[in-house]
């Protein structure tokens, strides 16, 4: 069965040589065009094609808005984003509103018909300068989300690791050459930063986490 294409692009050249070309791929069905992303919209709704190749800027509706109004609506229908930016600024907005496939519309026509095949079979198709942005962002926010571990000082994160060698306040204190009151404050200060209820909890958590490659002592 063919995939049923629906076309949105403001620009009628384009839009019909898309249309144009598409039309003689056996594997591929023309089901509409559309203008803008009110029509691309209205359209999907209307005729429920399988894939979407959406421009991104459109008069009345841009195609990312009008990405996250279909797959709002009928998340079952792909869409490739078909533009000329190649910047972070529309990249990662078209990724984050359920786009599947990120091209640039210098794409050589058999590509196009390529990565439309291999959206359809569950991949996600995304220009390399696409893919490196995407890269980017998510390393970006990787680094940016803090763990309750990395709000531990240099010395608590030293008294965790004692602990999980199941040395006691006394062993620890000579270990780290500071006193046994000393200690405690660190240990409270560990387990509430960590939300841990007791020393064996920290244990594991510090195994858990590979501050120790050891099993954590027994209670």
């Amino acid at each position: 069965m063919a995939i049923k294409v629906l076309i949105a692009d403001d620009h009628h050249v384009v839009r019909r040589g898309l249309a144009f070309f598409l039309r003689t791929q056996e594997q591929l069905e023309i089901v509409g065009e559309a203008s803008n992303g009110k029509e691309a919209v209205e359209l999907a709704d209307t005729l429920k094609p399988d894939m979407i190749l959406m421009d991104l800027i459109m008069p009345e509706m841009n195609g990312i808005e009008a990405t996250k109004i279909i797959k709002a609506k009928s998340p079952e229908i792909k869409i490739m984003m078909l533009t000329s930016y190649s910047d972070q600024e529309h990249v990662i907005p078209a990724i984050e509103a359920g786009a599947s496939g990120y091209q640039l519309k210098d794409i050589q026509p058999d590509e196009l018909v390529r990565s439309i095949i291999r959206i359809m079979e569950g991949e996600n198709q995304l220009h390399p300068k696409a893919t490196s942005l995407v890269l980017k962002h998510l390393s970006g926010n990787s680094r940016s989300v803090r763990r309750p571990i990395d709000e531990l000082t240099k010395r608590e994160l030293e008294v965790l690791k004692e602990i999980a060698s199941g040395k006691s306040n006394k062993e620890i204190a000579a270990a780290l050459f500071i006193t046994e009151k000393t200690v405690k404050t660190h240990v409270s200060n560990v387990l509430a930063k960590l939300e841990l209820a007791d020393r064996t909890q920290a244990a594991l958590y510090a195994v858990r986490n590979r501050l120790v490659d050891q099993e954590p002592p027994s209670a």
